[in-house]
């Protein structure tokens, strides 16, 4: 027998949960737009050559790579040994923020100088499926393209924060550091540069294997034991410092030029959103990594009490539409994950009461004419009531229990008499209470109730 199951870390989202995950859409959406933002959307599929390279060692492997159809494919295989590049040229897409960079190198002539967009689409990665993780899964980005102001992560930041403060979020924290800040620890601490790349990878993974976690991942990369130690005892040793105080001991630690710059720059963002949406949740931490390699400049990551997991992140990347285009193009973004506020939504009964079915059930008993009750239900339609019409002309019990099923609070009963008369029945399901109303009492009374 053919499984009927979805692929291991795919879903299929029953009414109900489309509904919770439209009013999540909705709400980012308008938050979004009301801060300036535009929408934007690209295929599900991308070039491995636009994907491969951008997201470091590990986020590579976790593309899914499309195979070649038909000849091309058995050619490939009819190799001795097939490689990777022989088998496939496409992959589906990892994240929205490479879709955006090849965007605005095809098309910049056509956008602002300045854009602001936002884009609310599927990923596909290649993971292993746990609780809150998954295969296929949304993101919801919003980036500023073309400036290099520190006003552009105020704007995302901002934006962020409102949209999470919206959905009902208020005990979240968004870790904020600096890609700069990073490399000044790892060269203070003694890491070699062939090796950085491998030691943000593991940095990257503190909140999730812990200090000796991260410490026996960054022996296993090639680093000395020394070398882990001092890295760690500078990525963790100020956790129970407020940010004026951890500002102040990163300075004494890194007095070299490019670390005192990026603190700066820090302290400037706090600053700036001390009084905006953001403010009272950013928390300086050193050790926040954010293992993608194409970021820049200031990085940040949304984290939730309720949670043990990240709901989003992002920062400064103003070199990657440069691999696109050839010129650099500042930009920097933050990108929400869909899937996870949803589960934490539905685990702390965050949902406000949704309207998720119809607001009366249209019954036509046996013997009905059929056209009279078909532009009834047309005219409620038109009149703005959710009117479901029930498809068989079976007796009155069956159709009043289908509506009461799925808790559709009213019922229009309609029979021959009700249309010569052009007087309906119309019945409150929950509590058994009938009134008999002609067309423009039924319409009043549904549109208040």
């Amino acid at each position: 027998m053919v499984s009927t199951k979805p692929p291991s870390g795919m879903r299929d989202y029953l009414p109900e949960a489309v509904y919770k995950r439209r009013y999540v859409i909705e709400v980012i959406e308008r938050v979004f737009q009301r801060y300036g933002f535009h929408p934007l959307e690209t295929p599900a599929m991308e070039h491995l050559s636009t994907l491969l390279g951008k997201y470091g060692e590990e986020g590579d492997q976790l593309i899914f790579r499309i195979l070649h159809r038909g000849e091309r494919l058995t050619r490939a295989l009819a190799k001795v040994h097939p490689e990777v590049a022989d088998l496939a040229e496409l992959g589906l897409r990892y994240d929205l923020t490479v879709p955006l960079a090849r965007v605005v190198a095809q098309y910049g002539h056509a956008l602002p100088r300045i854009f602001k967009r936002y884009q609310i689409q599927p990923v596909w990665r290649a993971d292993r499926p746990a609780k809150g993780r998954f295969r296929e899964f949304y993101q919801c980005d919003v980036d500023i393209v073309g400036t290099s102001s520190l006003l552009a992560e105020v704007e995302v930041l901002n934006a962020v924060s409102e949209v999470l403060g919206e959905l009902g979020f208020q005990r979240f924290t968004i870790a904020l550091n600096h890609r700069v800040l990073l490399r000044s620890m790892l060269e203070a601490a003694g890491v070699a540069a062939e090796q950085e790349e491998a030691a943000l990878v593991a940095i990257d993974k503190l909140d999730k294997i812990g200090p000796a976690g991260v410490e026996a991942e960054l022996r296993a990369r090639g680093l000395s034991a020394a070398v882990a130690t001092r890295l760690l005892a500078m990525i963790g040793g100020e956790a129970g410092t407020d940010n004026t105080e951890r500002l102040k001991v990163l300075r004494d630690l890194l007095p070299a030029a490019p670390a005192q710059a990026a603190l700066a720059d820090l302290e400037r963002l706090l600053v700036l959103t001390a009084d905006a949406p953001a403010g009272p949740h950013l928390r300086l931490t050193p050790a926040l990594a954010r293992g993608l390699s194409y970021y820049t400049g200031p990085i940040f990551e949304i984290l939730c009490e309720e949670l043990r997991s990240s709901l989003g992140g992002g920062g400064r990347y103003d070199n990657l539409i440069g691999m696109f285009s050839g010129k650099q193009v500042p930009a920097v973004g933050f990108s929400l994950g869909l899937e996870r506020l949803l589960l934490l939504m539905e685990a702390e009964q965050m949902f406000p009461p949704l309207r998720l079915t119809a607001q009366v059930m249209v019954c036509a008993l046996p013997d009905t004419p059929l056209a009279p009750v078909i532009a009834l239900a047309t005219r409620l339609r038109r009149a703005g009531i959710r009117a479901d019409l029930y498809p068989e002309q079976s007796r009155i019990g069956r159709q009043l229990a289908a509506a009461d099923a799925q808790g559709i609070p009213y019922a229009l009963i309609v029979g021959p008499d009700e249309l010569a008369h052009q007087a309906y029945t119309l019945k409150h399901l929950r509590s058994g209470e009938q009134q008999t109303l002609d067309e423009a009492g039924l319409i009043a009374v549904l549109q208040q109730a």
